[in-house]
């Protein structure tokens, strides 16, 4: 039968009790983690979000009533206990509490419990669906709790140090214009304007652009976002971020700022000092290193560009690659000659995932000589430089890719990861930050048969590259940036055009009349014409960043409800089908889909 807490107050939760209280009188409130009955002595671990404390329940000090009641307590009844604080007669090191214990006198049954359908205990092995099921009691686990009191407290301490630094809070709306250009929109029927629909904002792009247009100066906002795209482990349907804004600014005013935030951030919350100031990397040198836009730069393995080594090899494989207008490079897994054949077959497999036809291998032995796929078609001299060229030693094992330049990136950029986590190189207590900048402005859509934006089509070209806009688009870099941690991008953002003729002329080349571009963006080209100062911002995304800094694989791991891969809630059994009468009132019809 359930009590009330009427007269009883907690004063404690678990941990904040140490030695120091030893002799008072608390009163704490959780749930029962374990109960284990000696014959005369009752020994209960209490949780709460801050841990556990051990309480020893004697007839002799709670009298036969309440003794019979603890009798009964079971794994996650919610209690609460008064009683002494006194020293713990044999410590267990492995709790915060392990010296002391609380000594009831007082015993109150809040609320019994059915028995869980999975331990709630750290590390748990019970399979996610299951968990995600029970979201509400996987979220008791303690791993868990620190997870979301890391992620409040990050949240906390953005918004300090951002008002510190003269940002304004702003909220910006949640209904707003589809325009869409990037993913796809969540869209919203209107009631009110039948067969109109509003759209969920995939970033306060617009808005935060329109804040600096009216004089606000420097903004934030932990901004809610939304966008219908395909789901990984570091992706949902809808997500934080950490949103900002800032006029008569320039890139490097952008990165100050929040090198600063970083540092405090990572300090203040996992003791983690970050260098300042953070590494920069161009784009081009990036991906000329790494393969890759967001380098994991926790290890080397980096890429080396071999095509005038073995532009005249007998090779075909090198030799047609290089006639197409493509590259040969490779990587260097450094004392991996003696690697099995079956894991080398892997990971050509593995390669072939990301584009390659093939990808060629050449182990250096311990005694000089080579055991290679292609060995065959290139002479000792050809081989012998190509492996100075890679810096190859006794020992080494390298892997070559032979394509167009994205494919080659793509592969040996995603290969030297695997490689690296196969050989347990990704070490989650190192953080390694970088900043990625120059990026392209444009890229071209083989699909759309036209240029897109990289980012998006407000960011500002770089000035030394603004009259490529009409001869040569796919050259011109832009003043966007990247912060990236760990091969995880947790951040972006440009400085925005802000000249009209500009702006106009980053529509021409996306192919948009200027009916179409006032069509999508009239309400921002309308407020250009009003006075607009520079202005410039970035946005974190704050599940990705939290994660990091939890060590965790996921984002569903520091997200209090999150969606599983096909975007739908598995406790709520979201999304659902709704009453007709909704869809009547709304003027939607529903079509029965094909689903063979």
């Amino acid at each position: 039968m359930a009590e009330s807490m009427k007269g009883l107050h907690r004063s404690h939760r678990c941990t904040e009790i140490t030695g120091s209280n030893i002799g008072e009188t608390v009163t704490v409130m959780g749930w029962v983690q374990k109960s284990r009955n000696k014959g005369g002595i009752i020994f209960v671990d209490l949780r709460d979000r801050s841990g556990l404390l051990q309480i020893i329940f004697e007839e002799s000090d709670i009298g036969t009533e309440g003794f019979l009641k603890a009798e009964k307590l079971k794994s996650e009844f919610v209690i609460a206990v008064a009683g002494k604080i006194e020293a713990r007669s044999a410590a267990n090191e492995n709790l915060a509490t392990g010296s002391i214990e609380l000594r009831a006198t007082q015993l109150r049954i809040l609320s019994e419990a059915e028995t869980p359908p999975f331990p709630i205990e750290e590390n748990c092995k019970t399979k996610e669906e299951l968990r995600l099921k029970y979201r509400y009691l996987d979220l008791r686990r303690p791993d868990l709790q620190k997870n979301l009191i890391l992620r409040s407290k990050v949240a906390t301490l953005t918004r300090q140090f951002l008002t510190q630094e003269g940002f304004l809070e702003i909220e910006t709306p949640m209904l707003t214009k589809s325009t869409p250009e990037g993913a796809r929109d969540y869209l919203v029927p209107s009631r009110i304007h039948p067969g109109s629909f509003y759209a969920l904002p995939q970033s306060p792009q617009l808005f935060k652009q329109l804040l600096m247009c009216s004089g606000y100066d420097r903004y934030f906002q932990l901004a809610r976002c939304f966008r219908d795209e395909d789901l990984r482990a570091d992706r949902q349907p809808e997500f934080t971020q950490i949103d900002m804004e800032l006029s008569f600014v320039d890139v490097d005013d952008v990165i100050e700022v929040n090198e600063r935030l970083l540092k405090k951030l990572f300090k203040e919350t996992i003791g983690v000092e970050v260098p300042l100031p953070i590494r920069r990397m161009t784009y081009a040198e990036a991906m000329d290193r790494f393969g890759s836009d967001k380098p994991d730069i926790r290890f080397g393995m980096e890429l080396k560009n071999v095509s005038e080594t073995v532009k005249n090899c007998g090779f075909s494989v090198f030799t047609n690659a290089l006639e197409k207008g493509g590259s040969v490079r490779g990587i260097n897994a450094e004392g991996q000659a003696e690697m099995p054949r079956k894991k080398i077959d892997a990971l050509v497999e593995f390669a072939r995932g990301f584009g390659a036809k093939g990808l060629a291998y050449l182990a250096v032995n311990s005694d000089g000589t080579y055991k290679s796929s292609f060995s065959k078609f290139m002479t000792e001299e050809e081989l012998k430089a190509l492996v100075g060229a890679m810096s190859g030693k006794p020992g080494d094992l390298l892997l070559f890719a032979a394509d167009e330049d994205d494919i080659v990136f793509d592969v040996l950029g995603n290969l030297r990861l695997e490689i690296a986590r196969n050989l347990d190189l990704l070490k989650k207590e190192e953080y390694k930050f970088l900043w990625v900048t120059e990026f392209p402005l444009l890229e071209y859509s083989k699909e759309e048969g036209r240029y897109t934006a990289k980012h998006h089509p407000f960011t500002m070209p770089m000035e030394e590259d603004m009259d490529l806009l009409d001869t040569d688009p796919g050259k011109v870099r832009a003043k966007a940036y990247d912060i990236v941690l760990n091969g995880t991008e947790i951040g972006g953002g440009s400085v925005r055009i802000f000249q009209n003729q500009v702006q106009e002329r980053m529509f021409e080349v996306l192919g948009f009349s200027r009916e179409d571009a006032y069509d999508r963006f009239g309400f921002l080209l309308n407020a250009f014409k009003y006075g607009v100062p520079p202005h410039a911002g970035l946005a974190y995304g704050l599940d990705r960043l939290v994660m990091l800094m939890a060590k965790e694989d996921s984002i569903r791991d520091v997200i209090a409800f999150p969606k599983v891969k096909d975007a739908s809630c598995l406790m709520t059994k979201a999304p659902d089908e709704v009453e007709q009468k909704q869809l009547d009132e709304l003027g939607i019809g529903v079509i029965a889909a094909d689903r063979q």
